[in-house]
């Protein structure tokens, strides 16, 4: 059977995030992938310049479409922008038949500008984080989930990791690509206490547009193929640090340009 995955998020005119990078993650991971729109944006390498929010009705009419007709492996969920759409995409999970759901908690473009309305975040933190099964936030998503400060340390990103369990989550891949060391390191638990490190060599190059949205689409796409959730984890680190490596043999716009989603398949 054809393993499927769906993303719910925010469009990316660009190409390099949301939607259109979580689409070329699932295929390029050997997954069919099926897509909701919440927001369309008018973005490229160098920032977003509009945020156009479908209406919740509509979101929802597309979550009845799909998961009434395909059937679902695994879905994550990206950028929601308003809180009526994160109510209408918790009451679509609550009547469909999901997968195992990657929640990534999409609030700044790696341009800096906003995609999450500060209203909106009780709302992604009540009504979503206790309903997905791991939750994906970078050390900023982190910080204002919580109130808090950013992590600068291994020690500060494991309590706030144990903080959002505490908040809800069942399970927190804290993503520490925003630290400042060499390494790249991802911390994973969950409430069994279960803790482990994902890590790999920092890679120097300005293109890394749309990471976040890939690691969190490579996890599910892993999901959906039927791995359990540490192998999907480590097998979707893998896929982003080769991606990332592989970036600048792309020329894609004058910004910060996308990570290679498709590394392993393209030639020079």
């Amino acid at each position: 059977m054809t393993a499927i995955a769906v993303t719910i998020a925010g469009s990316d005119s660009g190409g390099g995030a949301g939607i259109q990078a979580d689409l070329k993650t699932f295929s390029a991971n050997g997954v069919y992938g099926a897509s909701i729109l919440t927001a369309l944006t008018a973005q490229n390498t160098l920032g977003v310049s509009a945020i156009h929010d479908v209406p919740p009705d509509f979101v929802r009419a597309q979550m009845d479409a799909v998961y009434s007709d395909l059937k679902v492996n695994a879905t994550k969920i990206g950028m929601l922008s308003r809180v009526d759409v994160i109510e209408a995409v918790a009451e679509g999970l609550a009547v469909h038949d999901t997968g195992p759901v990657v929640l990534d908690p999409v609030m700044v473009a790696a341009s800096g500008d906003p995609l999450l309305a500060e209203s909106a975040v009780d709302s992604l933190m009540s009504l979503l984080v206790p309903r997905a099964d791991v939750i994906t936030p970078n050390l900023h998503e982190a910080a204002r989930m919580l109130e808090g400060e950013v992590a600068d340390s291994e020690a500060a990103m494991r309590a706030q990791a144990e903080q959002l369990l505490e908040r809800g989550a069942r399970s927190v891949l804290l993503k520490g690509g925003h630290g400042t060391s060499d390494e790249s390191a991802d911390l994973f638990i969950d409430r069994s206490g279960t803790e482990l490190w994902l890590r790999q060599d920092r890679i120097a190059t300005n293109n890394t547009h749309g990471t976040g949205c890939t690691l969190s689409s490579a996890i599910a796409a892993g999901l959906a193929a039927g791995k359990d959730l540490e192998t999907a984890l480590r097998h979707a680190k893998t896929y982003i640090q080769s991606a990332i490596a592989a970036a600048d043999r792309l020329d894609i716009g004058a910004g910060h340009g996308p990570v290679h989603h498709f590394h392993e398949f393209w030639r020079k």
